[in-house]
């Protein structure tokens, strides 16, 4: 017999946890022999909705209308995927299992640490995700008795990985002024370290003919917000210091369909994806620019380190050791910005990485100059991406998890539970 399993989740939304979303739902679908499924549709701040018309969308919305009709008549469900923040996170299933990005620091806030306790597993996309609930101890005090204890996150946590899609490339308009361009794919925000990765690319390239491709908006792909994402960016480029500049910034704005972003990841004059933020649950366009072979600069740190190092023998070893194939920045990891600190989500006490702006200088400078030693890297990441991260092996993960679940009866997982909730 199937079991109802209903997702939770901002299936329709075009952002990281959109795509989150989507790729669950494929992973249930792949194995609709087990599974009757679900949709809650979550509204993701103020990100846009998918708008194509495709085989997908179509099914996201038979899906969500057969869940106002199984609720309207009664229906219950055995398994809730909650593909959100873990601060969203309720009981509304016998079987409740959160799945979350995680976050870009090392440590959770005491409120993930209490809403895991009303999960029976947790799935998120990386090690560095895993690391920061499994290393993460916050001391709470008893309500009534002022008693403090250390607490750390229920688990199990498991990793699953994104899968890496096939795309067939689609038509982009992509007027380019250099031959030689670096491309930014990332949403305006100080955890980006979006004005500091423009104004170096700037500094070092400042009397010379290349161009940086900015995909990015402030919220969203409306017009309002690529009326407000252009005026910013030109304020920074009219500071006197860059009045004489060669190079040149190109904005790249609004939706594109996977197909789109293909073409520009493979488009010639493309050479290479930058990414200095201060940390990545994942990382989606590295990865999704590592896929598609295009040369990666970027730190070794986050959740990207997950696919950006592979295993390879060095001459005259017989033992494989992992080995970076993308250009590495040096960085410090410190404590996170104060106007970074986010009340239940970025907690004041964690820490982040702080690229640093000579090393990014450097392999800009290094990849423009010696770009066939990074081609032949992003080559060797293609084939590993594409070979170890497929969409078959990572549904099969995904669902294994499922499949192998069972209620622990342990005395101390309950006794556990109340005393989180009478310490929160």
């Amino acid at each position: 017999m199937k079991k109802n399993v209903l997702v939770v989740a901002p299936a329709l939304s075009q952002s990281g946890y959109g795509v989150h979303a989507r790729t669950v739902l494929r992973s249930l679908r792949s194995r609709s022999d087990l599974y009757e499924i679900f949709v809650h549709n979550l509204n993701w701040g103020q990100t846009s909705w998918l708008w194509e018309d495709d085989e997908e969308r179509r099914w996201v919305d038979e899906r969500m209308l057969a869940t106002v009709h199984h609720q309207q008549a009664g229906g219950t469900y055995d398994i809730s995927l909650q593909v959100t923040i873990p601060n969203e996170w309720k009981k509304i299933a016998p079987v409740n299992i959160g799945c979350t990005a995680g976050i870009e620091a090392t440590r959770i806030t005491p409120q993930w640490v209490q809403q895991s306790y009303l999960m029976d597993k947790i799935i998120v996309v990386s090690e560095f995700a895993r690391e920061g609930f499994i290393n993460t101890v916050h001391e709470m005090t008893h309500g009534q008795t002022g008693e403090k204890m250390e607490v750390q996150a229920k688990g199990p946590i498991e990793v699953v990985n994104y899968p890496h899609v096939p795309v067939q490339p689609e038509p982009v308009d992509l007027t380019l002024k250099s031959d030689f361009n670096f491309l930014l794919v990332s949403q305006w925000s100080p955890r980006k370290n979006f004005e500091s990765t423009i104004r170096w690319f700037i500094e070092e390239f400042i009397d010379q003919d290349v161009g940086l491709i900015v995909k990015t908006s402030t919220a969203n792909n409306s017009y309002l917000d690529y009326v407000h994402t252009k005026n910013r960016i030109e304020q920074l480029l009219q500071e006197p210091q860059y009045a004489d500049r060669k190079c040149n910034i190109n904005l790249l704005h609004g939706y594109l369909t996977k197909g789109q972003m293909h073409s520009v990841y493979t488009h010639s004059s493309v050479k290479c994806l930058i990414n200095i933020a201060h940390g990545e649950g994942f990382g989606l366009p590295i990865f999704e620019a590592a896929g598609a072979g295009l040369p990666v600069l970027t730190i070794g740190w986050g959740g990207q380190s997950d696919f950006l190092y592979m295993p390879e023998k060095k001459k005259g070893s017989k033992k494989k050791t992992m080995v970076a194939k993308f250009a590495e920045v040096d960085f410090t990891v410190g404590p996170i910005s104060p106007e970074a600190v986010w009340e239940g989500v970025l907690h004041a006490d964690s820490s982040w990485a702080f690229p640093e702006q000579g090393s990014f200088k450097m392999r800009l400078r290094d990849v423009y100059k010696k770009y066939r030693v990074y081609e032949n890297r992003a080559k060797d990441l293609k084939s590993h991406v594409q070979n170890n991260f497929s969409e078959e092996k990572m549904f099969a993960e995904f669902c294994s998890h499922l499949e192998e679940y069972s209620q622990s009866s342990d005395s101390w997982l309950s006794d556990m539970e109340n005393i989180v909730k009478e310490y929160a």
